[in-house]
C-alpha cells in the first residue's frame, strides 16, 4: 500500500500541525462567470443499496417521517398555526418560527417520495401545502405568527425569522416541485420572494436576516426558475452584513458579532456568533460566489474554513462549543462535556464543505464532511430513527438523552430532511473527470448512458469495487478521495494489476480509457488509531480518543464496568475491531487491551445512548509517550 499524509489536521486531533496550512485552490470559469469545478450529481440520481445507509433510509421513510407528521399535526400546534392564519382567526402556539419546522419536514417528505414514490405520503404533502397556500396574504407575505398576532408588526425584528422561514419554503418548494412536478408549493414561494424583494433592496429599505437560511433559498429558486433576480437578490441581502443595518425595532442591543453582522462578509476572517447561522451565511456565500466568481467571498471563505477546522472543530465532526449562544468562543477551546455541537450544526458544516468540494475539487472539504457526516450529524438521531439529540457533547454522565421531539424542533426536521439526501454527497462530475468523494453501496448514472457502481461494507471495511457501464470507450480521469485518516492504500484493477495514478488536491486520479463493465479496486487501510488534540486544546491534555476509518469512536459505562473510570491508552495497547451484524444495527465493536486497566470496549460515537443510561467518553487517559507538544 502507499503511505500518505493526511491531507488537513483539525485543532482536535492535530498530531504535528502547530501553525496555520496553506492549501491551494482552482478555479472554473463559465456562465455567469462562475466558479465551479464539479458539477454535483444529485441523490435522484444515486441508488444507494449497501447494509450502512440502506437501512437508515428505511428507518427514515417507516419511523422518522411518522414521527414528524405525528409531531407537527398531532403534538404541537404547528400545522395548526397554518389553518388559523388561512382563516385569519385564532391564537398562535409554539414559537414563531415553527414554520420553519413544519417546512423542513415537508422537505424531507419530498425527498423520500424520489427514491419510493408513495402515494399516500404525497396526498399527505399535497394536504398540506394545500394549507400553506391558503395563509398567504394577498401580496405574497407568508407567516404564521405575524398573521395571527399582528401584520402590522411584521418586517419590524430583524431576528423573527421571518426570511429564515422563508427560505425554508422556498427550499421545501423546489423539492417538491423536482420530485412532483407540481408547483403549487413553488407558486407560493416565488410570490414571497417578490414580496420580499418588493420591500428590500437597492434603493428600498435595509434588512439583515438575523438567521441566515433565505440565501440559500434565492439561489435554488434562481435555478429552478432562471430569473437572475433571485440571485442578484440573494448577493443584495449578503452585501448589506457588516453595515450597521441590524436592528430588532424595539431599542433592545443588537449584537454584531452574533448574527455575523461585525464586519462586511468579504472581510471576515474568524467564526463567530452562533454556529447554524454562520454555516448558512457560509453556504450562502459559496452558492453566491459559484456563480458569481466573487473572489472576496472565495477568499473569506477560505479563512473562515481555516478557522473553523483548524481551531474551533471537534473529533466528532461537531461545532459551535457553547450553550450561552449555541456557537462559538475562543480558538481552542474545546470542552467535552459541556460541548454543545447542535446537530443543525454540523448538518450545516456538511452542506458548507459540500458546496466548497463543487466550487474547488479539494478533497480536504469532503474530509471534514465525512468526519461529520458519520459522527457529529449521526448521533443527532437515534438507530430507530424516532428520537433525536439537539446538544451533542463528547462527554456524558450517563443523564443526556435524546428526546422524542423538543419545543424548538429545527434538529429533528433538519435531520428529517437532510437524512434522504445522503446520496447527493458521494459522486461528482466535471468536463473531464468522474469524481468518487464518498464510499458507498451504490450505483449512479452519473453521465447519459453511464453508470458507475460501488461494491463496499465501508465505513467498516477499506475495500471498494468501483464499475463503469458504458456503451463506448469513456475518456475520463476517475478522481478517488483518499481520506485525510487513511495511512496507506492501494489501486489495482479487477485483476489486481497495480493502476498508475497521481494525487491530486486529495484525489488519486487514474486517468485511462475505460470500456463496458472496466473498473477499479481502492483498499484503503483502517486500522485502528490513537488520534490526539493539539496542545493548545488544554481539555484534552493528557487524552487520546481513537478512530477507526472516518469514524470516531467513544466508551460507554455498560461496556467497561469496573474500567470506565480509570480506562488508559498506552503506548503498548493494541486493538481488536471485530464486526457484528446484530450489535446496535451492525457495527465494528474495537476492544483495547494492554498493561493498563482493561480490557476496554469501545463503540462508534454515533451509537451511543441507544441502550440503558449510562456514561460516555470520546476521549480517555493517555499513558504513552507520542502525544504533540508545542
Amino acid at each position: 500500500m502507499t503511505p500518505r499524509r493526511p491531507s488537513f489536521i483539525p485543532a482536535c486531533c492535530a498530531v504535528a500541525l502547530l501553525g496555520a496550512l496553506l492549501f491551494p485552490s482552482c478555479k472554473k470559469e463559465g456562465s455567469l462567470g462562475a466558479s465551479k469545478v464539479l458539477d454535483p450529481v444529485y441523490f435522484s440520481e444515486v441508488t444507494i443499496n449497501d447494509s450502512f445507509w440502506s437501512d437508515r433510509l428505511q428507518k427514515h421513510k417507516s419511523t422518522t417521517l411518522p414521527v414528524c407528521i405525528d409531531q407537527i399535526e398531532n403534538q404541537t400546534g404547528r400545522i395548526r398555526n397554518f389553518e388559523n392564519a388561512a382563516l385569519g382567526e385564532g391564537e398562535h402556539s409554539g414559537i414563531f418560527f415553527d414554520d420553519s419546522d413544519v417546512y423542513k419536514a415537508l422537505e424531507g417528505m419530498a425527498y423520500s417520495l424520489v427514491g419510493s414514490p408513495d402515494p399516500a405520503l404525497e396526498a399527505k404533502c399535497d394536504e398540506w401545502i394545500a394549507k400553506f397556500a391558503a395563509a398567504q396574504q394577498p401580496d405574497g407575505y407568508i407567516n404564521t405568527f405575524y398573521t395571527l398576532t399582528g401584520l402590522q408588526d411584521r418586517w419590524t425584528d430583524m431576528d423573527k425569522h421571518e426570511m429564515y422561514c422563508a427560505g425554508h419554503l422556498g427550499e421545501a418548494a423546489v423539492a417538491y416541485y423536482k420530485a412532483t412536478g407540481k408547483r403549487t408549493l413553488l407558486d407560493v414561494a416565488i410570490k414571497m420572494a417578490d414580496h420580499m424583494m418588493s420591500v428590500f433592496g437597492p434603493g428600498k429599505r435595509d434588512w439583515v436576516p438575523g438567521h441566515e437560511e433565505i440565501e440559500l433559498s434565492l439561489v435554488k429558486l434562481y435555478e429552478v426558475t432562471g430569473e437572475r433576480k433571485y440571485l442578484d437578490f440573494a448577493s443584495w441581502l449578503l452585501e448589506e452584513r457588516g453595515h450597521g443595518h441590524g436592528s430588532h425595532g424595539d431599542g433592545r442591543v443588537w449584537k454584531p458579532i452574533y448574527y455575523q453582522d461585525e464586519v462586511p462578509v468579504g472581510e471576515a476572517t474568524d467564526i463567530s456568533g452562533h454556529a447554524v447561522r454562520a454555516m448558512y451565511l457560509y453556504c450562502g456565500m459559496s452558492d453566491v460566489a459559484s456563480y458569481t466568481a466573487n473572489t472576496a467571498y472565495r477568499e473569506a471563505l477560505d479563512r473562515l474554513w481555516d478557522d473553523v477546522v483548524l481551531r474551533n472543530m471537534y473529533i466528532t465532526g461537531g461545532i459551535g462549543q457553547s450553550s450561552s449562544n449555541e456557537g462559538f468562543t475562543t480558538d481552542y477551546s474545546l470542552p467535552n462535556k459541556s460541548a454543545y455541537c447542535e446537530t443543525c450544526a454540523s448538518v450545516g458544516l456538511i452542506l458548507w464543505n459540500w458546496r466548497m468540494n463543487r466550487m474547488t475539487g479539494e478533497g480536504k472539504y469532503i474530509d471534514v464532511l465525512e468526519r461529520s457526516l458519520y459522527n457529529a450529524a449521526l448521533s443527532g438521531i437515534s438507530l430507530q430513527g424516532d428520537r433525536f439529540f439537539y446538544v451533542n457533547p463528547l462527554e456524558s454522565d450517563g443523564d443526556h438523552h435524546r428526546q422524542n421531539w423538543y419545543g424548538c424542533a429545527c434538529c429533528p426536521s433538519q435531520i428529517c430532511r437532510f437524512l434522504p439526501s445522503v446520496g447527493s454527497f458521494i459522486y461528482g462530475k466535471s468536463e473531464d473527470g468522474l469524481w468518487v468523494n464518498l464510499y458507498a453501496g451504490s450505483s449512479a448514472e452519473i453521465l447519459p448512458s453511464v453508470t458507475i457502481t460501488q461494491q463496499t461494507l465501508y465505513p467498516w471495511d477499506g475495500h471498494i469495487e468501483i464499475t463503469l457501464r458504458t456503451p463506448k470507450t469513456l475518456k475520463k480521469a476517475l478522481h478517488l478521495r483518499i481520506p485525510s485518516w487513511c495511512p496507506s492504500f492501494s489501486i489495482t484493477d479487477k485483476n489486481g494489476k497495480s493502476l498508475p495514478y497521481v494525487m491530486k488536491d486529495g484525489y488519486a486520479v487514474v486517468d485511462g480509457r475505460w470500456n463496458d463493465g472496466d473498473g477499479v479496486i481502492l483498499d484503503l487501510d483502517m486500522a485502528p488509531t490513537v488520534v490526539f488534540a493539539d496542545p493548545r486544546v488544554k481539555e484534552d491534555e493528557g487524552l487520546c480518543a481513537v478512530q477507526r476509518g472516518p469514524v470516531i469512536y467513544c466508551m460507554e459505562g455498560i461496556d467497561n464496568e469496573g474500567t470506565y473510570d480509570d480506562a488508559t491508552i498506552g503506548d503498548d495497547t493494541t486493538f481488536k475491531a471485530t464486526y457484528n451484524s446484530d450489535e446496535l444495527g451492525g457495527i465494528v465493536r474495537i476492544e483495547a487491551s494492554g498493561r493498563g486497566p482493561g480490557p476496554l470496549s469501545l463503540i462508534p460515537y454515533y451509537a451511543w445512548d441507544n441502550r440503558a443510561p449510562t456514561p460516555m467518553k470520546v476521549f480517555l487517559t493517555y499513558s504513552g509517550t507520542k502525544a504533540p507538544t508545542l
